[in-house]
């Protein structure tokens, strides 16, 4: 998952951004409403985590700027404000869930988890293509019941294909939710990624669409 995270406190963005990454997600952390406007606009993310009390711009601002614009990426709003005025507000706005400060950083991921998993079109937490399968809360695969090992980039690519199994999923558009905003990647990284995984899954199972991307394929 490549994860936009909206949190000017000094302190606590960071440790949210590591906590994320150590959950093999791709983290882009800002700590300002305007920036957070543009990059939810102009970037492509799988969820966002949102503070309501920002800079520059507030977060019920700038979620209905990301919704006027027509994004739909599922936001979770992160706040210290527990009022019911306040999660009203937030709703209304279009956020799609709301946990208040202080939260227990396991309790943020299994939502954001959720959140991508139902946008994606999903009502069940484990999917399955062929042998393999992805146990969406905890993040952990498995291939014919054993544990399968992935570093964070493969975890990320497969995770996209999965919740996508069966539709081709574009080059660009898998580097752009497998990398942070500031790596610098091209399309020969991601076949080499994609290379890896068929060697641990199965050639099988990733489709290569000539002049497209992959598709994930398996009952």
């Amino acid at each position: 998952m490549r994860i936009l995270l909206v949190e000017d406190d000094r302190d606590l963005g960071p440790r949210i951004a590591r906590a994320l990454r150590e959950e093999r997600c791709a983290v882009d952390l800002v700590v300002d409403g305007v920036d957070a406007a543009h990059l939810g606009e102009t970037e492509q993310y799988d969820a966002a985590v949102l503070d309501l009390g920002l800079p520059g711009m507030d977060g019920v601002a700038v979620l209905r700027a990301w919704r006027a614009a027509g994004r739909d990426l599922p936001v979770l709003v992160l706040t210290a404000r527990d009022g019911w005025s306040d999660k009203v507000a937030g709703f209304k706005a279009g956020a799609d869930d709301y946990l208040v400060k202080p939260f227990r950083v396991e309790e943020l991921v299994m939502r954001l988890r959720a959140l991508v998993r139902r946008a994606a079109g999903h009502a069940q937490p484990l999917l399955r293509a062929g042998p393999l399968s992805f146990d969406a809360p905890t993040g952990t695969f498995e291939l014919d019941g054993l544990p399968l090992k992935l570093t964070a980039l493969e975890w990320r690519v497969l995770s996209q294909l999965m919740l996508r199994k069966g539709a081709v999923i574009e080059r660009l558009d898998l580097l752009e939710k497998v990398y942070e905003g500031d790596a610098d990647t091209d399309s020969n990284s991601l076949e080499v990624i994609v290379g890896r995984l068929r060697k641990k899954i199965g050639a099988a199972l990733i489709e290569t669409v000539r002049g497209r991307g992959y598709r994930l394929v398996g009952a």
